[in-house]
């Protein structure tokens, strides 16, 4: 069980790695897809930096999921989150 609920962006972030790895991308595979830098992939992995509703589709397009999977697994992982807690 938590003691702290994982934030939005935690979550956002361990999901885009999650679906990467699984894929068989690296981080610079993703970047490359949706045009932008290793190193905001790996700032969106840690939960550091949280990514626009733009930045989201094109993760999405990156990732080939369409947003509102995307959005269906954030909204799982919060709800289970926060019945822990």
């Amino acid at each position: 069980m938590n003691d702290t609920p994982n934030t939005l962006k935690q979550i956002i972030g361990k999901t885009v790695k999650a679906i990467r790895i699984k894929q068989g991308l690296s981080q610079e595979d993703l970047a490359h897809k949706c045009n932008v830098d290793r190193s905001y992939i790996s700032m969106i992995e840690v939960g550091r930096n949280e990514p626009s509703i733009t930045k989201i589709f094109e993760l999405c397009r990156g990732l080939k999921i369409t947003p509102s999977f995307f959005i269906k697994l954030i909204e799982l992982e919060y709800d289970r989150d926060r019945e822990q807690e």
